[in-house]
């Protein structure tokens, strides 16, 4: 499958319409503390979240009083975020459908596929994002894709409403989200998973807990880094600092020959024929 892709410059910000949104977990929240730093007033954002727990939390840090249900004060909101569990999706829109017939909406719900969620919200104005948990911290990587109903003005308004979380990214095709998902979605669990590795192998060999992990993570910061600003592929890059007979060499062999490579390939894929499945099993309710 060819995946067109377009990576986005930035813009200067215009001031934003008030935003709902449906869900006030980690995901909302990063997308909230984004908008507030843009100076978008806590007054502007409504959010519907049913756990009161949640809802403290929002008060607490944004100073946002959510609501326990859907009700009419998302009438005046002209984008909805959807924040919400794939397997929600379906139930959290009933209450929603009537309240905001002309927003724009926005989901960040992994799998659910668009054509569901403009039947089950009656409006064709529907555009998919898949972000992922670097967006706390503003380092997200988030792809975009936007239903045909959705213009270019409502594209410039999300790319402003997700601006603040990191970078964003454009595709023509609904189906590449599912291989964002995998990538990228997913991707800073893989990333954490190396980091535990290379942290209980540092211990094992004789570094404390606290050594052992500054050195993982500040080479995963490091070597991310020089990737995204060398010109050389990966594979260059790797093959600079693997002198053969060297330490590196020792390792990257060891690797190959338990093919590391090979079978964390064939992990993404299982990642993407997961999101494949959500959609099938949530988005047809």
């Amino acid at each position: 499958m060819n995946i067109a892709v377009t990576f986005l410059p930035r813009r200067e910000p215009t001031p934003l319409p008030p935003i709902g949104f449906i869900g006030g977990g980690n995901m909302a929240s990063a997308i909230i503390g984004g908008l507030l730093k843009q100076d978008v007033p806590p007054a502007s954002i409504e959010v519907v979240e049913p756990l009161a727990e949640a809802r403290a939390r929002l008060a607490n840090d944004f100073s946002i009083t959510a609501q326990p249900a859907a009700g009419p004060a998302l009438s005046r909101c002209e984008v909805i975020v959807w924040a919400v569990k794939p397997q929600s999706f379906a139930e959290a829109a009933r209450p929603v459908r009537g309240l905001a017939p002309d927003a724009l909406h926005l989901s960040v719900a992994a799998g659910i596929p668009s054509g569901s969620i403009a039947r089950w919200l009656g409006t064709e104005r529907v555009v998919r994002a898949m972000p992922n948990t670097p967006a706390l911290v503003g380092q997200g990587m988030t792809g975009l894709f936007a239903r045909e109903a959705a213009d270019i003005a409502d594209r410039k308004l999300i790319e402003q409403v997700l601006g603040a979380t990191g970078e964003l990214m454009w595709v023509d095709a609904e189906e590449a989200l599912d291989v964002v998902t995998a990538v990228s979605g997913s991707g800073p669990a893989y990333v954490f998973y190396f980091i535990e590795a290379m942290t209980e192998a540092g211990i094992e060999l004789g570094l404390t807990p606290e050594q052992a992990y500054q050195l993982a993570v500040g080479t995963f910061t490091g070597a991310s880094a020089l990737a995204a600003n060398a010109t050389e592929p990966p594979a260059v890059l790797r093959e600079r600092v693997t002198s053969k007979g060297g330490t590196t060499y020792a390792a990257i062999t060891s690797m190959e020959n338990d093919e590391v490579k090979a079978k964390f390939k064939t992990a993404i894929r299982a990642a993407h024929r997961r999101a494949a499945e959500l959609g099938k099993e949530f988005g047809g309710v």
